[in-house]
């Protein structure tokens, strides 16, 4: 018991001296480490991806991602950094973003949206996740968690493997992942912020997860996902550009 009690403290210690306030957020963020200290990682990540996933070589196709990624990290105001895109050729509609200023979309991606609007809805919330800190903040959650599941899982003795499988299955659903769908929501409004102010128009971040949700095969229940369902997301969507007067 006293070991248990002496992790809590920790844990407590640990979260108290980790928040900050991010005010393009509006709330405060636990981080126990920064976007600079995930460079490294990012970049080796990237070169990894570009290493060992086939990348397309189509001419018009790259230079409109990075045409229109240009325009949403200038309404982002990151052009301080460098970015590098790159397209990969899959046939699933995907696009990810690295910290250290990465980002890749699928051939699949490309084919799936039907005009510069709804790919800038999708760099603008692979940005947006950037801005908000997100992977320094799942990192920090995840290191968090773990270290409070060891503790436990010292404390517990014989029954130190039960304990970490119910409580990595616990931390699971009841915390990294709902807060993994929180940074999809806010990501998806940030994104929308910077297609407004590039110029694009938002009401297509709406028909691009519409037409996301069509072509979906199956679906994973939202409690179980680290992303909102379409449903909740569209709805998140028109809440948010019919309040800012953008319909």
């Amino acid at each position: 018991m006293n070991r248990i009690l002496t992790v809590a403290l920790a844990a407590a210690a640990l979260s108290t001296a980790a928040c900050a306030y991010n005010e393009t957020l509006g709330r405060s963020q636990f981080l126990i480490v920064d976007d600079a200290a995930l460079t490294q990682q990012s970049d080796a990540a990237w070169a990894q991806a570009l290493r060992t996933q086939p990348t397309s070589s189509d001419a018009a196709a790259n230079a409109r991602v990075r045409r229109v990624g240009g325009r949403i990290v200038e309404a982002a105001g990151l052009t301080d950094r460098s970015w590098d895109y790159a397209v990969f050729v899959s046939e699933r509609p995907n696009a990810f973003v690295l910290p250290s200023g990465k980002i890749g979309v699928t051939t699949g991606l490309l084919s799936l949206v039907r005009n510069d609007d709804q790919l800038a809805a999708v760099l603008g919330h692979e940005v947006g996740h950037v801005v908000a800190r997100h992977a320094a903040e799942r990192y920090s959650s995840t290191a968090a968690t773990s270290l409070v599941l060891s503790g436990v899982q010292s404390a517990a003795g014989d029954y130190a493997q039960a304990a970490g499988a119910i409580g990595g299955l616990g931390a699971q659903l009841g915390v990294l992942l709902p807060f993994s769908r929180r940074h999809e929501l806010e990501a998806d409004r940030l994104g929308v912020d910077y297609m407004q102010r590039a110029g694009f128009r938002p009401s297509e971040a709406v028909a691009l997860w519409r037409l996301m949700a069509g072509q979906r095969q199956g679906s994973t229940p939202e409690f179980a996902s680290t992303h909102p369902s379409d449903a909740s997301r569209i709805a998140a969507l028109e809440q948010y550009i019919e309040s800012q007067g953008w319909a």
